[in-house]
């Protein structure tokens, strides 16, 4: 189109809208203008949100006017309370026959009257899980461990890392256990860390780290944290908390590791994270944690290593025998490592460790406040003051298992693990998901329910864990799993109840089935996370059959 020919157009536009605005008053146009600014806004709002995909919103949007409706309202109504009554029940079945305390006692206590009903209450429950029926959870009862981190507690109890110039020994059990743990995942004289309270809190500060790196290093405004599906929850938890995008990643179908390909694809401008799982939660398997550092250093990305589960069994496995692929500091573009030490390293709950490549990445994790009337406040972790007793109960269990120590249980582990997936797979009606690299071993059906299976095994005395998208149940095997006879009893048990369900697989579930097949099942996801919060409230929720025995109701 000539210049002419566009000013002419112009001049025609121009007499088009003044023409089309004297047939408006101007309280009218400002009104018209005033609208189109405001939905301009909430459209521009609506594609910005740091957290969800535009799909992710226009779905919860749908479903929130959907939820309107008054029969729906109602529906969704009826099925929360009978949910909340089912857990109320079950929440309490084993304290009913209780009184309970619902304000402080009058008088206090003797030490013996308090550990005396202490004691009952740590006794309730028909779960016995010191058997080896837990799926992860408790993942060592040895005595003397008990004996020597209980001791070792007692002697830290009242000590306080926020204050490491009062408690000088707190500051170097901490700063010794992030030194093993640097060597144990094999990290340069660069290589740095903190403890934290648990595997949430170390991935919550790897966000952190990255996110704040991104913003004040790299000038990325709104930075994104790109991960495989099968990541952690806790990510999910930090997008929250950090108001930022959190961008999954499919894995692949049949090994169920990361798929490469696709996470290069959906880098971008704004990406400040990448995620390798070594192993997953759900699989127990571990991500090409090359091929995705290899993405990490093209695209000069930090890349963290989520190894909070495996962290003390993987770092063990080539002294044990069973040599994996590379996956800590030794891989060129791996910044940063999460390991739990209350799971493998048989130290008390909750502990972690958070390591870094180099100090920049550390630096960013850390809180200073400079400007409040009480003085400088810093904390290198979310927490202030943190309970000085786990991290010198964390130390002595390091100290006391040492290399040697942590080889030989991972040995074992490693032989139970195999023993167990080896087991699983020769049981008709049971498919093994991908090939279990380390901890977990996870199965699915195509013949029926597999929720049927961890029903029927709950009776038996398993507690597994359920799994979904794909629906599917997995076995953690822990140090408790590798006493004799255990893995042994499993199978049988596996292999008795798989086969009792194959003579009616299309049957009706029933109990827990019902409720997590129904959960996989539902789009609007509200309505689960809406489920999963009545089952929280029920923790809190106190009931008893007591009608006085001098507690008040």
């Amino acid at each position: 189109m000539s210049v002419p020919n566009m000013i002419e157009m112009a001049s025609l536009l121009k007499i088009y809208v003044d023409y089309r605005l004297k047939e408006h008053s101007p309280l009218k146009l400002v009104l018209i203008s005033a609208g189109v600014a405001y939905s301009a806004a909430c459209l521009q709002n609506f594609l910005r949100d740091p957290e969800l995909s535009v799909v992710e919103r226009a779905k919860r949007y749908i479903f929130s006017w959907i939820r309107i409706i008054p029969l729906v309202k109602k529906k969704v109504e009826e099925e929360r309370l009978k949910a909340k009554t089912l857990m109320e029940e079950d929440m309490n079945k084993c304290t009913k026959s209780l009184g309970v305390y619902y304000q402080l006692p009058k008088k206090g206590r003797s030490v013996d009257e308090v550990a005396k009903e202490a004691s009952e209450y740590l006794e309730l429950g028909d779960c016995d899980w010191k058997a080896g029926g837990l799926s992860g959870c408790v993942y060592n009862v040895d005595p003397e461990v008990t004996t020597l981190v209980t001791q070792v507690y007692g002697m830290s109890a009242w000590t306080n890392p926020l204050h490491p110039d009062v408690f000088p020994g707190i500051r170097k059990m901490e700063a010794e256990i992030v030194q093993m743990a640097i060597d144990m995942f094999h990290g340069g004289s660069d290589a740095c860390g903190t403890m934290t309270s648990g595997g949430s809190e170390s991935l919550l500060l790897a966000v952190k780290a990255y996110r704040d790196y991104a913003r004040n290093v790299k000038g990325i405004r709104n930075p994104e944290i790109l991960m495989p599906a099968s990541g952690h929850a806790a990510f999910d938890k930090a997008s929250q908390l950090y108001r930022m995008r959190l961008v999954r990643i499919p894995v692949d179908p049949k090994t169920h590791k990361a798929d490469v390909k696709a996470m290069e694809k959906a880098i971008n401008k704004n990406t400040c994270m990448l995620l390798a799982s070594a192993p997953g939660f759900p699989h127990g398997v571990i991500d090409p944690v090359g091929e995705i550092a290899a993405l990490g250093r093209k695209y000069d990305i930090p890349v963290h290593v989520d190894a909070c589960l495996g962290g003390f069994v993987i770092a063990f496995m080539e002294e044990a025998g069973y040599p994996l692929p590379l996956f800590d500091f030794r891989v060129d573009g791996v910044t940063s490592i999460s390991a739990d030490t209350h799971k493998y390293g048989y130290a008390p709950k909750g502990s972690s460790i958070i390591l870094y490549s180099h100090p920049k990445y550390r630096q960013q994790q850390f809180f200073v406040a400079t400007e409040w009337p009480g003085g400088i406040y810093a904390s290198p972790t979310l927490a202030g003051s943190r309970p000085g007793g786990l991290i010198a109960a964390c130390w002595a269990s390091m100290m006391y298992y040492g290399r040697n120590g942590y080889v030989e249980a991972t040995k074992k582990i490693t032989e139970t693990h195999r023993f167990i997936e080896r087991g699983l797979r020769q049981i008709n009606g049971l498919r093994v998901m991908g090939h279990p690299e380390a901890c977990c071993v996870a199965v699915d059906s195509v013949d029926f329910n597999i929720y049927r299976v961890s029903d029927a095994m709950a009776k038996k005395g398993w507690s597994l864990s359920p799994l979904q998208f794909p629906a599917s149940i997995h076995l953690t095997v822990t140090y408790l799993h590798t006493r004799e006879g255990v893995a042994e009893r499993f199978i049988y048990d596996m292999r008795d109840t798989v086969a009792e369900i194959m003579k009616s697989p299309k049957a009706e579930a029933e109990g827990a089935a019902v409720i997590y097949g129904m959960a996989q099942s539902i789009p609007d996801r509200s309505m689960v996370s809406d489920i999963a919060s009545v089952f929280l409230e029920s923790i809190y929720n106190l009931k008893t059959d007591i009608v006085s025995n001098g507690f008040p109701k």
